[in-house]
């Protein structure tokens, strides 16, 4: 995997919490490709192992002439799956009912107009879920922007 240390030093990071406190938005400065790289190296730097990736802004391009849909939602959009044994484990003995909650999943997109700006979000655990599963996910998110 290529090594971004000096663009990673140089991109802007900064968080944005929805109101609702259900996702968190991180606007980062820099390239999709150079973003995704950064995150997928953070989570496997961690030692866990991507599931899936989903390419969502390429199924919304091949689905969206069939729906007669002609806005475009995404410039690049994919998000990526993993998983920790140890705090799903936790987070699912603290209540069965966190199984919504896997995997955990970190969105990478662009949007149309916005050149130069990569949002990496995530979905905000519940408190009852475990203060370690968010500061694991905002730590990635995080780390796509140095």
């Amino acid at each position: 995997m290529k090594k971004f240390p000096l663009l990673l030093l140089c991109l802007v990071f900064s968080v944005i919490v929805e109101a609702d406190e259900l996702a968190a938005r991180n606007q980062v400065n820099g390239v999709f490709e150079d973003v995704r790289d950064a995150v997928v190296a953070a989570i496997e730097s961690r030692g866990l192992v991507i599931n899936y990736t989903a390419h969502i802004a390429d199924m919304l391009t091949r689905t969206g002439a069939d729906l007669g849909a002609t806005r475009q939602v995404f410039d690049k959009a994919e998000i990526v799956e993993f998983c920790s044994a140890r705090l799903s484990r936790q987070m699912m003995e603290a209540d069965p009912h966190n199984i919504v909650l896997c995997p955990f999943a970190l969105s990478i997109y662009t949007l149309p107009g916005e050149k130069g700006v990569v949002w990496v979000s995530y979905r905000r655990p519940p408190a009852r879920a475990g203060k370690a599963v968010a500061d694991m996910l905002e730590a990635i998110a995080a780390e796509a922007g140095r």
